[in-house]
Protein backbone atom coordinates (compact mmCIF):
# COMPACT_ATOMS: atom_id res chain seq x y z
CA UNK A 1 0.00 0.00 0.00
CA UNK A 2 3.10 2.32 0.83
CA UNK A 3 4.21 1.61 -2.39
CA UNK A 4 1.55 2.39 -4.49
CA UNK A 5 0.99 5.53 -2.67
CA UNK A 6 4.81 7.16 -2.97
CA UNK A 7 4.34 5.56 -6.94
CA UNK A 8 1.38 7.57 -7.34
CA UNK A 9 2.76 10.60 -5.88
CA UNK A 10 5.88 10.58 -7.98
CA UNK A 11 3.75 9.98 -10.90
CA UNK A 12 1.76 13.05 -10.80
CA UNK A 13 4.56 15.39 -10.64
CA UNK A 14 4.75 16.52 -13.95
CA UNK A 15 8.04 18.07 -15.32
CA UNK A 16 8.50 19.53 -18.81
CA UNK A 17 11.96 19.82 -20.56
CA UNK A 18 12.19 23.41 -22.17
CA UNK A 19 14.73 24.46 -24.84
CA UNK A 20 15.33 28.30 -25.18
CA UNK A 21 16.79 30.26 -28.06
CA UNK A 22 16.44 33.61 -29.08
CA UNK A 23 17.91 35.43 -31.95
CA UNK A 24 18.24 33.04 -34.93
CA UNK A 25 18.59 35.76 -37.51
CA UNK A 26 17.43 33.60 -39.99
CA UNK A 27 20.38 31.11 -38.89
CA UNK A 28 19.63 27.83 -37.29
CA UNK A 29 22.49 25.56 -36.42
CA UNK A 30 21.55 22.06 -36.70
CA UNK A 31 23.01 20.59 -33.67
CA UNK A 32 19.96 22.52 -31.73
CA UNK A 33 17.99 19.22 -33.29
CA UNK A 34 20.53 16.95 -30.92
CA UNK A 35 21.00 19.87 -27.28
CA UNK A 36 16.27 19.83 -27.79
CA UNK A 37 16.17 16.18 -28.71
CA UNK A 38 14.99 15.05 -24.88
CA UNK A 39 12.62 18.47 -24.89
CA UNK A 40 9.21 18.95 -24.31
CA UNK A 41 8.82 21.93 -25.62
CA UNK A 42 11.08 25.17 -27.75
CA UNK A 43 10.83 28.74 -26.71
CA UNK A 44 12.00 31.34 -29.15
CA UNK A 45 12.46 34.98 -27.53
CA UNK A 46 12.54 36.80 -31.15
CA UNK A 47 13.87 37.66 -34.12
CA UNK A 48 13.30 34.57 -35.64
CA UNK A 49 14.69 36.03 -39.07
CA UNK A 50 12.57 33.62 -41.42
CA UNK A 51 9.80 31.46 -41.51
CA UNK A 52 12.11 28.41 -42.58
CA UNK A 53 13.27 28.72 -39.24
CA UNK A 54 9.93 28.60 -37.56
CA UNK A 55 8.75 26.08 -39.52
CA UNK A 56 11.68 23.15 -38.81
CA UNK A 57 11.13 24.54 -35.00
CA UNK A 58 7.65 23.60 -35.43
CA UNK A 59 8.00 20.44 -37.12
CA UNK A 60 10.84 18.77 -34.63
CA UNK A 61 8.44 20.26 -31.13
CA UNK A 62 5.72 21.97 -29.88
CA UNK A 63 6.76 25.63 -30.50
CA UNK A 64 6.21 28.90 -28.89
CA UNK A 65 7.78 32.09 -30.10
CA UNK A 66 6.96 35.64 -30.20
CA UNK A 67 8.32 38.31 -32.96
CA UNK A 68 11.38 40.68 -32.66
CA UNK A 69 12.37 43.57 -33.63
CA UNK A 70 14.07 42.36 -37.16
CA UNK A 71 10.92 40.08 -38.00
CA UNK A 72 9.03 41.11 -41.37
CA UNK A 73 5.18 40.76 -41.21
CA UNK A 74 4.59 37.17 -41.50
CA UNK A 75 6.76 36.35 -38.85
CA UNK A 76 4.52 39.15 -36.45
CA UNK A 77 1.04 37.89 -38.22
CA UNK A 78 2.19 34.27 -36.94
CA UNK A 79 3.48 35.17 -33.70
CA UNK A 80 2.36 38.00 -30.90
CA UNK A 81 5.02 40.82 -29.43
CA UNK A 82 4.33 39.12 -25.65
CA UNK A 83 3.30 35.83 -25.08
CA UNK A 84 2.19 35.16 -21.25
CA UNK A 85 1.17 31.17 -20.25
CA UNK A 86 1.43 28.95 -17.44
CA UNK A 87 3.81 25.72 -17.74
CA UNK A 88 3.55 23.33 -15.04
CA UNK A 89 2.02 25.43 -12.13
CA UNK A 90 4.97 29.22 -13.63
CA UNK A 91 3.86 31.54 -14.96
CA UNK A 92 6.06 32.33 -18.12
CA UNK A 93 6.11 36.18 -20.21
CA UNK A 94 8.18 35.73 -23.21
CA UNK A 95 8.88 39.27 -25.07
CA UNK A 96 11.71 39.89 -27.18
CA UNK A 97 12.58 43.69 -25.38
CA UNK A 98 12.02 43.31 -21.89
CA UNK A 99 15.08 44.97 -19.98
CA UNK A 100 16.82 43.46 -17.20
CA UNK A 101 15.57 43.70 -13.24
CA UNK A 102 15.62 47.56 -12.51
CA UNK A 103 15.94 48.60 -15.79
CA UNK A 104 13.22 47.22 -17.44
CA UNK A 105 11.97 48.55 -21.17
CA UNK A 106 9.08 51.22 -20.94
CA UNK A 107 6.60 49.19 -22.93
CA UNK A 108 6.60 46.28 -20.01
CA UNK A 109 7.55 48.27 -16.58
CA UNK A 110 4.05 48.57 -15.70
CA UNK A 111 3.11 45.57 -16.07
CA UNK A 112 5.97 43.38 -14.94
CA UNK A 113 5.33 45.61 -11.20
CA UNK A 114 1.56 45.15 -11.27
CA UNK A 115 1.11 41.43 -12.47
CA UNK A 116 4.86 39.48 -12.56
CA UNK A 117 5.35 36.10 -13.61
CA UNK A 118 7.81 33.83 -12.36
CA UNK A 119 9.85 33.49 -15.62
CA UNK A 120 10.37 36.58 -17.53
CA UNK A 121 12.26 35.86 -20.89
CA UNK A 122 13.88 38.18 -23.56
CA UNK A 123 16.02 38.16 -26.14
CA UNK A 124 17.46 41.13 -28.37
CA UNK A 125 20.62 42.31 -26.65
CA UNK A 126 22.51 39.19 -27.55
CA UNK A 127 23.97 38.97 -23.46
CA UNK A 128 23.54 35.90 -22.11
CA UNK A 129 21.91 35.89 -18.88
CA UNK A 130 20.47 34.46 -15.78
CA UNK A 131 19.55 36.65 -12.76
CA UNK A 132 16.54 36.73 -10.17
CA UNK A 133 14.83 40.01 -9.55
CA UNK A 134 14.44 39.40 -5.71
CA UNK A 135 11.87 42.37 -5.73
CA UNK A 136 9.49 41.22 -8.32
CA UNK A 137 10.07 37.57 -7.01
CA UNK A 138 10.71 36.38 -10.67
CA UNK A 139 14.12 34.42 -12.75
CA UNK A 140 14.92 36.77 -15.52
CA UNK A 141 16.15 34.81 -18.76
CA UNK A 142 18.19 35.72 -21.91
CA UNK A 143 19.49 32.60 -23.57
CA UNK A 144 22.15 35.16 -25.56
CA UNK A 145 22.02 34.97 -29.70
CA UNK A 146 21.59 31.46 -31.34
CA UNK A 147 22.71 33.14 -34.85
CA UNK A 148 25.39 34.13 -36.42
CA UNK A 149 24.41 37.69 -36.78
CA UNK A 150 25.77 40.58 -34.21
CA UNK A 151 28.29 41.18 -31.23
CA UNK A 152 28.69 38.38 -29.53
CA UNK A 153 31.48 35.94 -29.71
CA UNK A 154 29.88 32.57 -28.62
CA UNK A 155 26.39 31.47 -30.25
CA UNK A 156 24.46 30.34 -26.94
CA UNK A 157 20.98 28.61 -25.74
CA UNK A 158 19.78 27.29 -22.80
CA UNK A 159 17.67 24.36 -21.47
CA UNK A 160 16.51 23.73 -18.38
CA UNK A 161 13.23 21.65 -16.98
CA UNK A 162 9.50 23.07 -15.43
CA UNK A 163 7.95 21.38 -12.68
CA UNK A 164 5.31 22.41 -9.95
CA UNK A 165 6.44 25.87 -10.44
CA UNK A 166 10.10 26.03 -10.58
CA UNK A 167 13.02 25.81 -12.48
CA UNK A 168 15.77 23.13 -12.16
CA UNK A 169 18.40 22.02 -13.81
CA UNK A 170 19.25 24.89 -15.83
CA UNK A 171 22.00 24.53 -18.63
CA UNK A 172 24.04 26.99 -20.48
CA UNK A 173 24.44 25.15 -24.37
CA UNK A 174 27.45 26.94 -26.26
CA UNK A 175 26.67 26.25 -29.87
CA UNK A 176 30.20 27.47 -31.02
CA UNK A 177 31.86 31.01 -31.96
CA UNK A 178 29.72 33.66 -34.09
CA UNK A 179 30.19 33.50 -37.85
CA UNK A 180 33.23 35.38 -38.91
CA UNK A 181 34.92 34.19 -35.48
CA UNK A 182 34.98 30.37 -36.53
Amino acid sequence: MIRFLISKVLHSISVKKIGLLSDTHGFLDETIFVHFQNCDEIWHAGDIGNLAVADKLEAFKPFKAVYGNIDGGKLRQRYPENLRFDCEGLEVWITHIGGYPSRYNIRVREEIKINPPGLFIVGHSHILKAMPDKKLSLLHLNPGACGKEGFHKMRTAMRFNVSDGKITQLEVIELGLRGSLE
